[in-house]
């Protein structure tokens, strides 16, 4: 996640570009569907709730140099550039990226889990419907990605029966903590085994709001908090059991699963000396292939050395669109990792996201 105005839209040319719609895969005559997984939105409709009343969420609306901005009460502000809010500007976008198809998912700073909860519930029900409205705009392109009001595990499970039945979503994007309660926690548990029960996959993904101690400096809060807060998440379900009691969840870590699968020799090494760590009866290696991951990385070797280890089934493709921080060539990047068949590829590209992800 962004801070103030390190968060541009990095291909906000792209979507503001004037190219006819098309899908470039199948133009070209390529047998592969390519998939960007990891898309944020944020729908016309929920800018205009913001602008209307800036006090319910501390989300304002302002003009910066004669572009819109939205501005959060606690300090950090981005453009809201036409990839975030038009569905003809994300397909134009993903055309010139050469992208058949994306999965839409809310912008993080979306997340409201410090809100009351009754409030947030309403307010995700009507993100959700924005994001169902937004992904209709462009059948066969767009698929959509949901949310849930996590500080409060009854409404979430309400609301993925809503995102299921009457949307017709297959997938949710959640926090990486809930207002610092991690995902493995108890009250979190009815929530992932719901969306077990309904194969709805789940990515993770970090958010922040405010500083954090050590990390105030250089864009450290997103470099290394976002990587960081994924990789706890992760262990503590590793080793809080999650996995094991829920063998059906399918959950994916984004920006590549953080540090964790850099470092999971090291998890390993502590489950196997370490009282507290043998918690588990799988090891964490076997564990760690439990999750999915996206392909943003930003290093085609790091990529490469991500699907050797965990396998090319378990990687999606993601650009993290329309974000400063977001891999504008994600296909390249792919193309790039060395090691790779032409089956991984494809399987990376889109055949996984076809599978899991996409209604």
């Amino acid at each position: 996640m962004p801070s103030r105005r390190e968060m541009v839209g990095g291909l906000a040319g792209l979507a503001a570009s004037a190219a006819p719609l098309r899908r470039p895969m199948a133009a070209e005559g390529a047998s592969t569907t390519i998939v960007d997984a990891h898309n944020h939105v944020i729908p016309q409709a929920v800018v205009d709730g913001f602008a209307a009343d800036p006090e319910a969420f501390g989300v304002s609306v302002e003009r910066r140099d004669g572009a819109p901005w939205l501005v959060h009460r606690e300090g950090f502000a981005y453009p809201l550039s036409a990839g975030f809010t038009d569905p003809e500007a994300k397909v134009r976008a993903l055309d010139q990226a050469g992208i058949d198809r994306a999965v839409v998912s809310p912008s993080p700073t979306l997340f409201f889990y410090g809100a009351e909860a009754a409030r947030n519930a309403a307010f995700v029900r009507t993100l959700n419907e924005a994001v169902a409205t937004f992904v209709r705009a462009a059948p066969g392109r767009l698929h959509g990605m949901g949310a849930l009001p996590l500080q409060s595990p009854e409404a979430s499970v309400v609301e993925l029966d809503h995102l299921v039945n009457r949307l017709g979503m297959r997938a949710v994007m959640m926090g990486t903590h809930v207002n610092g309660v991690q995902l493995s926690a108890p009250q979190v548990r009815p929530v992932l085994r719901r969306a077990a029960e309904l194969d709805v996959f789940v990515l993770t993904h970090p958010m922040y709001f405010g500083p954090k101690p050590g990390l105030e400096q250089y864009y450290l809060t997103n470099l290394i908090g976002n990587p960081l807060d994924t990789t706890v998440m992760a262990a503590n379900l590793i080793f809080g059991g999650v996995l094991e009691e829920l063998p059906a969840l399918r959950i994916g870590l984004s920006h590549g699963g953080g540090f964790l699968p850099y470092q999971i020799g090291r998890l390993v090494h502590g489950w196997t000396v370490r009282r507290e760590s043998r918690t588990t009866q799988a090891s964490p290696k076997a564990l760690l292939r439990r999750f999915y991951f996206d392909t943003i990385t930003h290093d085609a070797e790091a990529l490469g050395y991500l699907v050797r280890t965990v396998g090319a089934d378990r990687v999606l493709l993601g650009s993290d669109v329309p974000f400063d921080m977001a891999d504008a060539g994600p296909v390249a990047t792919l193309r790039a990792a060395r090691g790779l068949s032409q089956d991984d590829i494809a399987l990376v590209a889109g055949r996984n996201a076809l599978r899991i992800a996409c209604a």
